[in-house]
């Protein structure tokens, strides 16, 4: 179960850059601090879950 979780962090890690690439392509400042929450919030979960903390 750990590394389903943490492979679906990796694929949240790849929509976040792929939402901070297509945020610069069309100027949208929004879409990507979207991308970078996403691709943050992705990588401290993914730590956690490999951690085992709680």
């Amino acid at each position: 179960m750990k590394y389903i979780l943490t492979v679906a962090a990796i694929l949240v890690v790849a929509l976040g850059v792929a939402g901070i690439v297509h945020g610069e392509a069309d100027d949208s400042p929004g879409l990507q601090l979207l991308g970078v929450l996403l691709v943050l919030g992705a990588v401290v979960f993914g730590i956690r879950n490999l951690r085992g903390g709680s």
